[in-house]
């Protein structure tokens, strides 16, 4: 952990940094993210048991979205018109750092030339040992680049210590990924905090595509993933079909070594965040949850847990009323569409929603994004974001680049 000597130094050469970089072109690509691609996701594997392929492509994502922005978001910073004549929109990047999490949150600071400040995540090896992790390394990935020194900074501090960054006036915005109780700041925010998604199936759905949906969106990387089908509502209709076939397939999934190529499912990121999960499913069952497979905890060398189904699942049970940030699905069962849209819709969160019907009224769904008839997966040319507790902001394309920026109004008046 940083001291707070050391973080007021951090937050002097991003600020430094800033005034040196913000009339600036816009650097080179991120090539070295591909370059380094193999050495990158050994790391995140090694740090939070994420399975190697499920790692290497969340490596080849961010490249990608690099790229993207590279390429498209000069365009985004083009002044423009307004409807008031001899007048115009300038967007400037913000008069300060930001502080970030990640580097998805951080293309935004690389289009507009505004520095970030990025909080290594606590969940990761590299805050508690010594141990290079994946923020140190992409750390010393971006200094190989053509980017400004200390563009992008890595700090590594206590909650206080983040709490003296956000309150800091160096630091003029603040992006976060996170809980709830994350939240609150008192500068310009986007944020993305919890979620309780839900992956609704009707009786007209496509089983086969729904269930094949269903695991990936519930059981990719533990589930430890913001956008994720948390609460599986399904119509009454097709409740027991879905039901079978879905804990078939869940069965069949590898679960075991994450640098194993063939590997679903590795461990959780921490015991404490295991033996968490546990006792929501424990709480859920005595609240009247029926199981359906698995609900243990698997002693023995790393932070595993069995793949779990619970159904006949009511929203006021813990496996509906929190985010189970685990591998643990909830199925409730619901009469008809309009009862299914009324259970979607009955939660204090709203990042996203999946639906597996020809019925386009049931995605009348107040969320961040809703997915018909498919897995939802982020894209540099459409919006992240949510609404209620799930946060607000939005993140890509240039919707993203605007949060951050000074929109600036121009009136010329002429002699």
């Amino acid at each position: 952990m940083q001291s707070p000597a050391e973080l007021d130094n951090a937050l002097s050469q991003s600020a430094d940094a800033y005034r040196q970089w913000r009339n600036s072109e816009m650097a080179e690509r991120l090539t070295v993210l591909r370059q380094r691609e193999p050495e990158l996701s050994c790391t995140i594997t090694l740090e939070i048991g994420k399975p190697v392929a499920q790692a290497r492509a969340e490596i080849l994502k961010c490249a990608a979205l690099c790229d993207w922005y590279a390429e498209h978001g000069p365009a985004m910073l083009v002044d423009q018109p307004t409807q008031v004549a001899n007048t115009w929109q300038r967007f400037k990047p913000i008069d300060a750092s930001q502080l970030c999490r990640g580097i998805f949150r951080s293309v935004r600071c690389y289009v507009v030339r505004s520095t970030c400040c990025w909080q290594a995540v606590s969940t990761c090896s590299s805050t508690r040992r010594t141990l290079m992790g994946s923020a140190t390394l992409m750390a010393e990935l971006f200094a190989a680049t053509d980017l400004p020194e200390y563009a992008f900074t890595l700090i590594n501090v206590d909650n206080d210590g983040v709490s003296a960054a956000i309150k800091d006036p160096r630091i003029a915005a603040v992006a976060v990924t996170g809980s709830v109780r994350a939240g609150a700041a008192l500068k310009k925010t986007v944020l993305e905090l919890g979620g309780a998604d839900p992956f609704i199936v009707l009786a007209d759905a496509n089983l086969d595509e729904a269930v094949k949906s269903a695991v990936t969106g519930r059981y990719q990387n533990a589930r430890q993933v913001c956008m994720a089908a948390k609460r599986f509502i399904v119509e009454a209709a097709v409740v027991e079909e879905f039901e079978a076939r879905f804990s078939a397939v869940v069965q069949a999934l590898t679960l075991g070594d994450p640098l194993d190529e063939n590997t679903f499912l590795g461990p959780m990121a921490r015991f404490d965040l295991r033996d968490e999960l546990h006792q929501q499913v424990e709480r859920s069952l005595q609240e009247g949850a029926r199981l359906v497979l698995g609900d243990e905890k698997i002693v023995g060398v790393g932070n595993h847990y069995a793949l779990t189904i619970l159904s006949d699942v009511t929203n006021d049970m813990t496996a509906f009323s929190e985010e189970m940030f685990g591998p643990v699905a909830a199925i409730a069962i619901a009469r008809d569409a309009d009862h299914a849209l009324a259970i979607a819709n009955d939660s204090e969160f709203g990042l996203r929603a999946t639906v597996w019907s020809d019925d386009s009224a049931i995605a009348d769904r107040e969320t961040g994004a809703v997915f018909i008839n498919g897995n939802g997966a982020s894209d540099p040319r459409v919006t992240i974001g949510g609404v209620k507790k799930s946060g607000y902001g939005r993140e890509l394309p240039h919707f993203d680049v605007h949060e951050f920026c000074n929109i600036q109004t121009v009136w010329k008046n002429r002699h």
